[in-house]
């Protein structure tokens, strides 16, 4: 028999430590909440390390998804999943200097949470990124939250936001439709908010971790700003670009395209790197994809042999003789490989359309075995079934 289920996340490989910390502005189910990675100074004195599930209402969601209901599902699954730790800095101080940090807006895939892609978004962080990763409030979250004031202005209470599932009669495109241009919305707001945070104006972060949020003031660079997204979160990537010009360009991963409706793809016409998966996209979600950027934007599309959709968040570095069943099939391809291709193919990608300078790795210059795992080019469809 194999060894018990543990998530362990790699520690981050670019030239810079890592640090983040959560925001939440606005005490409603209105307000903006993400959690910010960043590149950090090291310290002995701070903390090292971060958890990766904030609360344990996220991993009753996040194994409800999956069909485990109950009380002893939740504590099943935390027994084998433990307590996985970020390993990044928590409140760490920001990396001394003058020098504004470009921008990526993260959005999460359907049933997700904002810590679901910490590897990704620390790797970027590492490499001189400040990455904000939403936490979506349309129900489309494996689980979040808001507050709401007590009967003092100063008393608040948490308030819990299941997934919302699609209830018959309803049609899944117009519940996901409308989901899409919130969650739009919202990352517009994050970027708003992070502008506010980089002129020096009062934005009261209600989590209140201890962090001083002065630290971004001059730091953010507003002109260099990107958005990227998994699944659901690249479709809201894809019509965030549509939605702000604040916007410069998209890497966009495995974008599930059902939830945009037709009369967007003539609005997006911007950057954009498609990152995909072999099994994921259908020939209808390919034609749409390539209806985009009419006018000639740059458009780029690759597919990553040996992974599946989940290959491109957390779960993919869960081991263990349960990991099947608790988080589905894996990939064939070692996930730090994978890690990998997506850090460098998306690096040299926003060099380019953000005018960064920035030493990245060269593509033609990774390992034959990482090299030989992508196809320039959409995967090979067998069927056209959503």
């Amino acid at each position: 028999m194999g060894s018990a289920v543990s998530l362990r996340l790699p520690l981050a490989a670019g030239a810079h430590q890592v640090g983040s910390t959560d925001v939440l502005v606005g005490a409603g189910k209105e307000g903006c909440f993400f959690r910010l990675f960043y590149p950090c100074s090291s310290s002995a004195a701070q903390k090292t390390e971060t958890p990766w599930c904030p609360d344990p209402q996220y991993l009753s969601g996040l194994i409800g998804i999956r069909g485990w209901e109950g009380r002893a599902a939740q504590y099943g699954a935390s027994f084998v999943l433990g307590n996985p730790q970020i390993p990044v800095t928590w409140n760490g101080n920001l990396l001394p200097g003058t020098d504004r940090k470009p921008l990526i807006i993260f959005s999460h895939g359907l049933g997700a949470l904002r810590t679901m892609y910490s590897s990704l978004c620390a790797e970027l962080a590492s490499n001189g990124f400040l990455v904000a990763a939403i936490e979506h409030r349309d129900g489309s979250a494996c689980a979040t939250y808001h507050y709401s004031e007590g009967d003092s202005s100063t008393s608040l209470q948490e308030i819990w936001v299941p997934f919302k599932k699609v209830q018959p009669p309803m049609k899944e495109f117009y519940l996901r439709n409308y989901q899409v241009h919130q969650r739009a919305s919202e990352c517009i707001r994050a970027v708003r908010i992070l502008e506010d945070i980089d002129k020096g104006r009062q934005v009261s972060n209600i989590m209140d971790s201890g962090f001083s949020l002065d630290a971004f003031k001059d730091r953010i660079d507003i002109n260099r700003i990107a958005v990227m997204g998994h699944s659901f979160g690249g479709a809201t990537a894809l019509l965030s670009l549509a939605k702000d010009n604040i916007l410069r360009c998209a890497v966009v991963l495995d974008a599930w395209m059902f939830p945009l409706d037709d009369t967007c793809y003539p609005h997006i016409q911007k950057p954009i790197l498609l990152i995909n998966t072999e099994t994921f996209q259908t020939r209808e979600s390919i034609e749409k994809i390539k209806r985009m950027n009419s006018e000639g934007a740059d458009l780029k599309y690759l597919t990553v042999k040996g992974c599946v959709h989940q290959s491109q968040t957390d779960l993919a570095f869960v081991t263990g003789y349960l990991a099947n069943k608790i988080v589905g099939p894996q990939g064939t391809l070692d996930p730090h490989h994978c890690l990998k291709i997506h850090i460098a193919y998306s690096l040299d990608f926003l060099q380019k359309h953000l005018d960064l300078a920035i030493s990245v790795p060269k593509i033609e210059e990774l390992r034959e075995v990482i090299q030989s795992q992508v196809i320039c080019g959409f995967p090979v469809i067998k069927d056209s079934k959503l």
